[in-house]
């Protein structure tokens, strides 16, 4: 039995170069958009690690059922054989953003 397709999305918004994987990519009925839809976030590996940038992610996107990209903003679409680290780089030098968990203000 096959599984079904696993794709890797790259794509520009807000200065920032997001990855995130997605079992559906298709030309949106919307013209000049790509869809990108049943997103995907399953951990990498096992353990009890919590990896931020996936549960950033993970909170921007939970409530959405289809993405619908402008083409201009897509980077790259590959399709790939297993999911890896979802990244959020900054655009201008591909650094990588990686929220980091702040402590309270104090009042």
């Amino acid at each position: 039995m096959r599984t079904k397709k696993l794709y890797k999305v790259t794509f520009l918004h807000l200065g920032k170069s997001y990855e995130l994987y997605a079992r559906h990519v298709a030309s949106s009925s919307l013209w000049g958009f790509t869809e990108v839809g049943e997103l995907v976030f399953e951990p990498v590996g096992e353990g009890l690690l919590v990896d931020p940038t996936e549960e950033k992610l993970r909170e921007e996107f939970k409530d959405t059922r289809m993405l619908h990209l402008p083409m201009q903003s897509i980077v790259r679409i590959e399709e790939v054989e297993r999911k890896g680290a979802l990244v959020i780089r900054d655009a201008n030098d591909g650094q990588k953003v990686t929220p980091f968990p702040m402590p309270p203000r104090s009042r």
